[in-house]
């Protein structure tokens, strides 16, 4: 059966790295087609807007997306894409790993840590922000949910049993907010409390982040709120080299979008030698989201082998390749 793919491939190096991606992909063999649709600069440069209905569409109709790196312009009046996609298919659920790859700059090996992050909720999403006419206060609404704190939580205890893993930390601040951070603390704890099974442990955001420093292999599974979560998983992120091994997964129950988290490198575009890693890994998610685990196995450990070799790597990665050259590298080894 033909699974179709909502493809975006975004600004900057986004395209570069899109057609490494689905180079790779198609190198499986799987039975797949992709609907390729405009979001961004790309998208406002051709059509008047950074997110055309069409987007939005086909993302509805085929209820699975990737997406390289998208620009929203700087400056008044202008929404974060990412964040308007967030909402309008509820995709509650954003999970990052941060997993250590051999061969790469990083100042910490074994590293396997899945952040968990409340997706639609909090102070990330700006809701009531507001400016006095003097200029001198500036507001927002900081709103969270029995029902956005339940779900987000038991996603991740869910992931967690489904995966083998084995603890997961809830992170808060609700020794300050207490209201907000507090409610989500007490729903978290009626949830763990379903899971006898999965160690879990509770840990002020702000000592996390000194723990993930200081000791990063206590951490299995983190899961927590909006902004506390868009900080923690890049935290992760420098901990086992940067952004560029970073992809992301944002879940809800109709709709998922997979993608490269970093931004779209506008000083490196149309030279050849974006890392496409990020967004490799996550096709990996999207690949297990679809239900081809084995694949999405097989591809990781190509990547894998492959930096740790450094063969034809980008030059991020301590190599002299290109993005062709790396792609071409690991479809060699998926044959």
């Amino acid at each position: 059966m033909t699974t179709t793919i909502a493809v975006i491939p975004g600004d900057g190096i986004g395209p570069e790295i899109m057609q490494a991606t689905l180079r790779v992909i198609d190198a499986l063999g799987l039975d797949l087609k992709y609907d390729v649709v405009e979001a961004g600069l790309a998208a406002q440069n051709k059509f008047g807007e950074l997110l055309p209905q069409a987007t939005l569409d086909a993302i509805a109709k085929h209820k699975v997306a990737l997406k390289s790196p998208l620009t929203t312009p700087v400056g008044e009046g202008f929404t974060s894409i990412n964040v308007t996609l967030r909402k309008k298919f509820d995709l509650y659920a954003n999970v990052r790993p941060a997993i250590s790859f051999p061969g790469t700059k990083s100042r910490y090996e074994n590293i396997d840590i899945l952040t968990v992050r409340e997706n639609t909720e909090g102070a990330y999403i700006g809701e009531g922000q507001q400016v006095s006419a003097d200029g001198d206060t500036a507001t927002l609404t900081q709103k969270i949910t029995r029902k956005g704190s339940e779900r987000i939580v038991r996603y991740a205890f869910d992931l967690a049993r489904s995966a083998g893993r084995k603890k997961v930390t809830i992170v808060h601040k609700a020794n300050i907010l207490k209201s907000t951070s507090g409610l989500f603390l007490k729903v978290a704890r009626e949830v763990s409390a379903q899971y006898p099974e999965i160690e879990h442990n509770e840990m002020i955001v702000d000592n996390t982040c000194m723990q993930l420093v200081m000791n990063p292999w206590q951490f299995d599974v983190i899961v927590t709120t909006n902004l506390f979560g868009d900080i923690l998983s890049d935290l992760c992120a420098g901990l086992v080299g940067g952004l560029g091994l970073a992809p992301g997964a944002n879940i809800g129950e109709h709709a998922a979008i997979f993608e490269a988290v970093h931004g779209s490198a506008p000083d490196i575009a149309g030279k050849g030698i974006a890392n496409p890693c990020a967004l490799l890994l996550g096709a990996c998610q999207m690949l297990g989201h679809l239900g081809f685990e084995d694949q999405a196995n097989r591809v990781r450990v190509a990547i894998r082998a492959t930096i740790a070799a450094k063969d034809r790597v980008t030059p991020d990665l301590g190599g002299s390749g290109t993005t062709d050259s790396f792609a071409d590298a690991l479809i060699e080894r998926l044959r």
